[in-house]
């Protein structure tokens, strides 16, 4: 059969009978995408190490801001009871959420125990905890180990490890009537394998943990004065890059950028907003947010007009309203690379733009499609390439393969460095369950294992919140919800609509209730993700990243796909999710859940 030549810029996807390809008139960009993805192709998340799981490289993950002997505060006695469990894995917003939408729900304060292995609240969030004085119902620098289902007492029996800095771990056990894992989308900070990682003899750190007592600065006045005299290696061009690159350029005396691929740049062009503008944007975010990232959402929708909201291809990754059908899922894929490829386009001219060495700014420019991997919007980035102090290693998609005592080598070139930051990631939020990520192994109805229901693929969900077999504990994502490239959007949907679901359970029952799905809602809820899952076709052939675990998503046989489709997110973007939540409720009766008094 022939090739058939379509009228497209660059798109070559396969034809609509599958048995031939359509070759783009004008230049092939995809055949540059395949050739950079290849270059990054390997062992997926095998490559990496996760700290929380090595005794090795634990000290990876201490809380900088900790000091040795802070005592732990212990909200519930040992072996005593608390109502709600919200299990938190960063101090960060979906612990936060959950927390305060209880509180507007009718919860007390003191019903709540929120477990967090930081010192403290992280980000700028700590201000919402000073309000709704959760600080007090927080137990720091601790984590949950095990959480067993006790038919008998109709509770959750949750063993606590307290582990304050320099002191030995203490575990302790409380009886719990509802569980929430907020355990975060990128929580665990992963490092790479490589060869003589523990060969180098100078100072390292991570940036999840950045180490301010080494660089100076702090938060608030990041000078990182002390980097003056230091020759400073960077590890990753990813998105955390975009942000720290620019400081480390203004003050180290030499830096090392090591890059494996590099991330899309586009402008951020921040800009100051009328007030008019503001509260017109607040509203649009709080009712319809998702149409952001949705393919071409209208201009009414848009009253930012960033380079973000005009980003209209991310759908392929979020999900959009549009019904994608086997007969035209090449036209679909077609006429995203089509939206696109101008945008991708314009930011790798940028990089020739703003970057005065043109061989730097060819090995800068992303050649991947925009959704595949985190966009990034900065002014200062590109920039520091452009600084006497800034050398740029592109390693052409191998990374850094081995280091040595005095630094990393690659190319049979070591660079002598004072200190190694590792700018390598999180673990993708997509390996393990929910209560899995936080490191925590659940044991629900008959002693069933939460992790092993999760390993053999037989984990499903209602509304991606709860499970069969496992009564009580709730999630908040993001496998089978809606997702939206502002995910703290996305956790708010799902603590309010997890609150709900206690409240409402619990006015049913006059009391502590025992909620659980049906197999059958979760078997249609499961159908239903899976029936849009064509709309996610684009995510086909990323380049490796966490969105796809490394690649290892496009390795899972064509016979498993089915019950992977089943796991997989809202098709339909957040909007829509948020609208099929609507629906559920509006039908009463808390459909597809099994609701009993506790007693």
């Amino acid at each position: 059969m022939g090739e058939k030549t379509i009228d497209s810029v660059g798109v070559n996807v396969p034809a609509q009978d599958l048995n031939g390809p359509q070759v783009a008139a004008t230049f092939n960009y995809m055949d540059r995408y395949n050739e950079e993805r290849d270059l990054r192709l390997g062992t997926g998340v095998r490559q990496y190490i996760d700290p929380s799981k090595s005794e090795k490289y634990k000290h990876f993950l201490d809380d900088p801001w900790v000091e040795k002997g802070t005592p732990i505060n212990r909200p519930v006695k040992a072996d005593g009871h608390v109502k709600a469990l919200v299990v938190e894995d960063g101090g960060g917003f979906g612990g936060l959420l959950s927390a305060v939408r209880m509180i507007q729900n009718g919860f007390s304060v003191d019903d709540i125990l929120i477990v967090e292995p930081g010192g403290g609240f992280g980000g700028t969030w700590y201000c919402i905890a000073s309000k709704y004085g959760l600080h007090a119902r927080a137990q720091f620098q601790s984590v949950v180990r095990t959480a067993h289902w006790e038919e008998s007492t109709k509770e959750w029996k949750v063993v606590i490890v307290e582990k304050a800095k320099g002191e030995p771990e203490v575990g302790i056990s409380v009886r719990v009537d509802y569980v929430v894992f907020a355990s975060g989308l990128l929580s665990n900070a992963k490092l790479p394998q490589v060869e003589g990682f523990d060969v180098f003899e100078a100072h390292s750190f991570h940036t999840a943990r950045w180490d301010y007592a080494y660089t100076g600065g702090y938060p608030e006045q990041p000078d990182l004065a002390k980097l003056k005299d230091k020759r400073v290696a960077y590890i990753g061009t990813g998105a955390t890059a975009i942000q720290s690159v620019p400081q480390l350029a203004k003050w180290s005396k030499e830096l090392y950028i090591f890059q494996r691929t590099p991330s899309a740049v586009d402008r951020r062009d921040n800009r100051d907003t009328d007030p008019i503008g503001r509260a017109k944007w607040r509203r649009v975010k709080a009712g319809k947010e998702s149409e952001a990232g949705t393919s071409m959402p209208s201009r009414a929708m848009r009253p930012k007009n960033d380079e973000w909201t005009r980003m209209w291809s991310y759908s392929a990754l979020v999900g959009s309203p549009r019904a994608v059908t086997m007969e035209r899922i090449q036209e679909y894929v077609g006429e995203l690379h089509k939206i696109d490829y101008p945008r991708s386009e314009r930011v790798r001219k940028r990089c020739e733009e703003v970057v005065k060495d043109q061989a730097n700014a060819r090995a800068l420019q992303a050649w991947y499609p925009g959704w595949c991997k985190r966009p990034c919007f900065h002014d200062e980035y590109l920039p520091s390439f452009n600084k006497s102090n800034v050398t740029l290693v592109d390693t052409k998609g191998k990374g850094v393969g081995k280091l040595t005592a005095s630094g990393p080598e690659f190319d049979g070139k070591v660079y002598d460095v004072d200190v190694i930051i590792w700018g390598t990631g999180f673990v993708s939020p997509f390996g393990g369950s929910p209560a899995g990520r936080a490191g925590v192994q659940v044991y629900g109805r008959d002693g069933i294992s939460l992790e092993a229901r999760n390993n053999a693929g037989d984990l499903s969900t209602l509304h991606g919140a709860i499970s069969p077999d496992f009564p009580n504990i709730f999630w908040l994502g993001p496998l089978q919800t809606g997702v939206s490239p502002n995910f703290v959007f996305t956790l708010d949907i799902m603590s309010s609509h997890v609150t709900r679901l206690i409240r409402e359970s619990e006015k049913k029952v006059g009391g502590k209730a025992i909620i659980e799905p049906t197999a059958r809602a979760v078997e249609d809820w499961g159908m239903e993700i899976a029936m849009g899952a064509l709309g996610l076709a684009g995510m086909d052939g990323c380049t490796p990243g966490y969105l796809n675990m490394e690649g290892m998503v496009d390795q899972i046989p064509p016979e498993m796909r089915m019950a992977a489709a089943r796991k997989g997110i809202w098709w339909g973007g957040v909007e829509g999710f948020c609208d099929a939540l609507e629906r559920w409720w509006a039908k009463g009766g808390l459909e597809g859940l099994k609701v009993a008094a506790a007693a």
